[in-house]
């Protein structure tokens, strides 16, 4: 990082994580402080609208490379910090979710630090790309002699010491294209992060994760449905839908152009209807809009209003398409036992008044909204679920977790240990648990 703040009255950072999350939508970027307390400051934020991403994919560098660029100049012009690198959140790029399984005989004896790095250095052969790019591959816990959850086995005695790793894998030309728009930009990509780990962070308690928890991110154009158990990422399903559809059904149904669709959407749109929407008439076009700029939208009056009862009509048709497709993803991915029935819904599209309630009576499990948590610094603006991705970036930073490709030294791996590869897109994992 080039400088560091000098007027803020603030304990000294010692550390600047810079995140930009390329989304469909928006692109925004964040500039955090990790103070030498271990406190989180948000120095600055900023966003923009996102041009050249179709569906979390790249589809024009020069647009989006202006579009990161613009952000984070946003954010750097507030936080008074010049950035050199940055970590990148991806949505698209055709992520996927696995667990390896790695193990090693102890034989009886106390585990040492050395027989952990043997261990996940052995994990590395377990781990099955297929082609694909490895974003990061995590211990998530520990076996001993097959018993579950251990956090930190050494000091311990164990016959057997077995390892869970957490793999995210993208596809490679789309994910290079997201690398490539930033570096464009002229900065460096400390790494990347797939949308439903960082959201993880921002969202999801520790609990949760480790009781059993799906987390919705209702983005833009993807809605990612991601599935969390003892404490780790165990399944993910990509939905090629988002609130823009909702957004053009609306501007189809009514003939209207897109922002005007949008701003209906965002200021009179809701997720449940009441017996008084049929007498509320709401303008389609805003009060500073030029007079007769668009056209007349279908069934309005002679003031270009429509009622509001067939706005919501229309929104309410696409979220049960959404929610239909959402629980099928579940229910192909084992979430469907008496526990771990929590479903946490984020992102943009999650901010529409009412959907909590609605995915609650469409899937039939407890539903809450996801965002941020409270962090230093944070503005309003972006302290909701549209921006809790974004905000999971620089906390998944700070927490620095260990990726196995980084273990100490080459070791060769003499110990025997068998591997369980990527388990099926880890339904195994899913059953034993669910």
């Amino acid at each position: 990082m080039a400088s560091k703040p000098q007027s803020r009255s603030v304990p000294r950072i010692e550390k600047v994580i810079g995140a930009v999350n390329i989304g469909s939508f928006r692109v925004s970027a964040m500039i955090a402080g990790v103070t030498e307390t271990g406190e989180m400051i948000v120095l600055g934020s900023g966003h923009r609208a996102s041009h050249g991403v179709k569906r979390g994919y790249v589809t024009d560098m020069q647009a989006a490379t202006h579009a990161v660029r613009d952000a984070i100049e946003r954010a750097e012009k507030i936080a008074n910090v010049s950035l050199t690198k940055v970590w990148i959140g991806c949505s698209g790029a055709g992520l996927a979710s696995s667990i390896a399984r790695a193990e090693v005989d102890i034989g009886g004896r106390r585990i040492e630090q050395d027989d952990i790095e043997h261990l996940l250095v052995a994990g590395r052969e377990v781990i099955e790309p297929d082609g694909r790019i490895v974003l990061h591959a995590q211990p998530a816990h520990y076996t001993l002699d097959g018993a579950h959850g251990v956090p930190n086995p050494k000091g311990l005695h164990a016959e057997r010491l077995g390892v869970d790793i957490h793999v995210m894998l993208a596809d490679g030309a789309p994910l290079r294209n997201i690398t490539e728009s930033v570096q464009n930009a002229h900065l460096e990509v400390e790494g990347v992060v797939g949308s439903p780990i960082a959201a993880g962070h921002a969202c999801l308690t520790p609990e949760e994760r480790e009781l059993g928890v799906a987390l919705i991110e209702f983005g833009a154009e993807v809605t990612n449905v991601s599935l969390y158990a003892q404490g780790m990422l165990v399944g993910l399903t990509a939905i090629p839908f988002g609130s823009g559809d909702v957004t053009d059904a609306i501007a189809s149904a009514f003939g209207i152009r897109r922002y005007q669709a949008e701003r209906l959407k965002c200021v009179h749109g809701s997720a449940i209807a009441s017996p008084a929407d049929h007498r509320e008439m709401i303008p389609v076009n805003a009060p500073n809009d030029p007079e007769g700029q668009g056209p007349i939208a279908r069934h309005a009056d002679d003031k270009n209003r429509i009622p509001r009862a067939e706005l919501l009509s229309v929104i309410t048709t696409q979220l049960a398409h959404l929610t239909e497709e959402v629980g099928r993803a579940l229910k192909a991915m084992g979430f469907t036992g008496q526990r771990g029935q929590q479903i946490v819904l984020t992102g943009g599209g999650a901010e529409l008044p009412g959907l909590a309630d609605y995915a609650q009576g469409a899937l039939g499990k407890p539903v809450r909204i996801g965002k941020p948590p409270q962090m230093t610094g944070l503005p309003e603006a972006h302290a909701t679920p549209g921006f809790a991705t974004l905000s999971g970036l620089v906390l998944y930073a700070a927490a620095d977790p260990v990726d196995i490709r980084a273990i100490g030294p080459a070791y060769q791996a003499t110990m025997k240990y068998s591997g369980m590869g990527l388990v099926n897109r880890v339904y195994r994992a899913v059953r034993e648990y669910f």
